[in-house]
């Protein structure tokens, strides 16, 4: 996006301290902001100066920021992780907005994702779902030998693809239903698709759906908006391959 080597943003965050009672919008305004900034990076200069003037900083879950751990996802605009597709909201720079924009950021809502304090959320529902079947059981003893069991180059790529989901949650937040099923999809085919899944699959399939029910995450309505969202671009058809072995 072309635009000033610099720019103005005004930031609209949900400021939320505790999980109740329920917060509201703060508007807060910065200027002078290279495009060459993160999001992340705008919030972290945001939260020097609150500090600095003895305000309570914003709140906001972060890690690698490298797109690999999962932990920064929030709403901008009404879009999961932001305007750009394929994208994590720390590798979401700034020119990718206008100059006297106005942002407004607000945490994944979802039932089964609690609130904790402004833009983060308790996204542990989500280990509950891989702890109910999320894994490939195995006798105590040394590991296997790697090339034991033969993975064919097409059947590996493809296992890799669900694979790379990283839990973000994006899912959840964008579905209407607040459904997980997107991430429990791309769970499942990873480790089906590859020999040493494949023994406990049906088992696993049944505990990860039973455990979506009782963390209170919705249904799928089969919108997408899950697949348009991941940053990872984990394809809706893992979900249409999920619900046809559940049947069969």
């Amino acid at each position: 996006m072309s635009g000033p080597s610099s720019l103005s943003l005004t930031l609209r965050i949900w400021r939320q301290r505790q999980a109740e009672p329920r917060g509201g919008f703060l508007n807060y305004r910065l200027s002078g902001l290279s495009q060459d900034l993160s999001l992340l990076e705008a919030l972290d200069r945001l939260n020097q100066e609150l500090l600095l003037e003895g305000e309570r900083p914003v709140y906001f879950d972060h890690d690698c920021r490298e797109g690999i751990c999962g932990s920064c996802g929030f709403l901008i605009n009404g879009q999961a992780h932001g305007p750009r597709s394929g994208t994590t909201v720390c590798q979401l720079y700034l020119r990718e907005f206008s100059d006297g924009q106005v942002l407004t950021l607000e945490p994944w809502r979802a039932r089964a994702f609690p609130l904790i304090q402004d833009l983060a959320v308790d996204r542990s529902a989500l280990d509950q779902l891989l702890m109910a079947g999320g894994y490939v059981s195995v006798n105590i003893g040394s590991a296997p030998e790697a090339n034991v069991l033969p993975v064919g180059r097409e059947l590996a790529a493809q296992a890799f693809e669900a694979a790379s989901c990283i839990g973000c949650g994006a899912c959840v937040a964008a579905c209407p239903n607040a459904s997980a099923s997107l991430f429990v999809a791309a769970k499942l085919t990873h480790l089906e698709l590859l020999p040493q899944g494949q023994p406990e699959a049906s088992q696993r399939s049944r505990r990860m759906r039973e455990q979506m029910d009782a963390q209170g995450f919705g249904v799928c309505g089969n919108q997408l908006e899950c697949s348009a969202v991941c940053p990872k671009e984990i394809p809706s058809s893992l979900i249409s391959r999920m619900n046809r072995q559940a049947r069969g």
